[in-house]
Parts: structure tokens; sequence; C-alpha cells
């Protein structure tokens, strides 16, 4: 049972969660151990808070999951945890990382209530209503990002990086589900009922519209954003951040991936190479020659 109740809980997406980290990462305090400690710890309730809307997610879900190719295989729907345990497990996650968060910050608190009610929603209703849906999606990095901004003192945190981050988030999000069309088809709207809404065209052009939009805030981050060295090397970045998102793109239209980002991420070499190049550019940029 714990074994399933675990698996249940997603770690392999926890990897999301390290948006919290950004606000640290960028405010040149990540080598700040006062600071660090409790973007970790932030990090460890985000992971618990989004494993408890994982679990009430899978419950809505049962029915349909049972005919998904892959989701099928879960531990709720195939009936290996008790729909009880993963109730009862669900509220304990959500209520105690809830708890913690305000005890380590009332504004890290309220975010992590925000991000609560906002998942709650998306699980009753924002996920039936077109367009909203990958909209709250996007809007959960956000938060995470927030998030972090919340526990640490920033002093050179960029709101560019809120719109990039939203961008980006909602690239994921909008790719997954040109995934799930390829990959489920004609039978896409009995798995996911708001599929039948979109189409591979209006996906694809979305995609577009976003993929400039990411670009240019990042961009305009690295040359307009105050804190950042004064010779721009931040822009230096930029082309780590163009191949990250072309590589991206190649493994949706080409390879028809992109259903988990954080198995991309986990798996796929070039773009774990290009992650490892970027942070260490950008690590030289923020910390090294400011």
């Amino acid at each position: 049972m714990l074994t399933a109740l675990f698996k249940s809980m997603r770690p392999r997406q926890w990897p999301k969660n390290v948006f919290v980290f950004v606000a640290l990462f960028f405010d040149g305090q990540v080598i700040n151990v006062t600071s660090l400690l409790p973007t970790i710890l932030a990090f460890v309730l985000l992971c618990l808070m989004s494993s408890g809307v994982y679990l009430m997610n899978d419950l809505t879900d049962i029915e349909s999951d049972r005919r998904h190719p892959t989701k099928r295989f879960r531990p709720l729907p195939a009936g290996e945890l008790q729909k009880g345990t993963a109730r009862a497990a669900a509220v304990f996650f959500a209520l105690g990382s809830l708890t913690a968060g305000f005890a380590l910050s009332t504004g890290f608190g309220l975010i992590l209530l925000a991000y609560l009610v906002t998942q709650i929603a998306y699980t009753f209703w924002l996920k039936h209503v077109v367009l909203l849906d990958v909209s709250i999606v996007a809007a959960g990095f956000i938060l995470r990002i927030a998030a972090g901004v919340t526990i640490i003192d920033v002093q050179r945190f960029s709101p560019w990086l809120y719109i990039f981050g939203g961008f980006l988030a909602l690239f994921l999000v909008v790719g997954k589900r040109r995934h799930e069309l390829v990959l489920l088809g004609d039978d896409a709207r009995h798995h996911r009922a708001i599929l039948q809404e979109y189409n591979l065209e209006l996906i694809d052009r979305m995609l577009g519209i976003i993929t400039t939009g990411a670009v240019v805030s990042y961009s305009l981050y690295t040359f307009l954003s105050e804190g950042l060295p004064e010779n721009h090397a931040m822009m230096l970045t930029i082309p780590f951040v163009l191949y990250g998102i072309f590589r991206y793109l190649y493994l949706i239209h080409v390879r028809n991936e992109g259903g988990a980002p954080e198995e991309i991420v986990l798996r796929d070499r070039p773009f774990q190479v290009t992650i490892l190049l970027y942070g260490i550019a950008a690590f030289i940029a923020l910390y090294i020659l400011s």
C-alpha cells in the first residue's frame, strides 16, 4: 500500500516545483545559506501539496483513467490503492503542508492556499472550460515562482521572470495537450472531455504565439532588468533558452513526445546538456561578472 501511495504522489513530477528556486537563483542568493534553507523547505512543502492535489485529481478521474492507455496503470485506477486511503492522504498532505507553510511565512502560506484553491477549482470546474484549462495549470507555475519570492528578501528579482515563467509553463502545458491529441486520436474526448474543444491546428498556432512570447520576454529580461551585470552578460544565455525551446518543439512535432515534460528533462540528453550549460552561463553572469 505504501508503495502504491508513493507512486500516486507522482514523485517524477516533483521537479516542476523547482520553479520555487527561480527567485533564489536569479536574485544572486543561491550561495546564501539563510535563504537557501527556507527555499529547500518550501520546495518540500510544495511537493507535499502537489501530491495531495495529484491524489485528488486521480480520485476524480478514476473512471476515465481506466480507459486511458497509460493512466490505467496508475495505482488508483488499477485497484492497487484504496480510495479511502488516497482520500485521507490527500487531506493530510494538503492541510499539513498548508499549516507548515503559514508557519514558515504568511506570504508563502497564502501562496499555498491560492494554489490549493485554484487546483480544486480546476479539478471540479475549470478543466472543463476551454483555454482556461491550460491557463490555470500555467498559473500554478507562476505561483511557484511567487512562492520563492515570499520566503527570501529579494533585491534583484525582476517581474520579467514572472512573464517568462508564465509563457514557459504555457508552452509545456499546450505541448502536453498536443501529445494527448496525437496519442489518443478520435478517442481523445473520452479520456479528457476538454480535448474535443481543441485540434492540432489551434494547438500549433498557440504554440507559435507562446514560443514568441517566451523568447521575447526572456530577451527583454536580459537587457532591461535592473541588477543584472552592466556589460549585459546575461544576454549570452539567450542562445541556450532558444535551443532548449527548439529542442522541445522538435520532440513534440517530430518524435510526438511532450506528454510528460518531467520525463523529457530526465531522459533527453541534449535537453539536459542545454539546461546544464544554461545554468553555468547564468551563474557566471549573475555571481561572477556582476
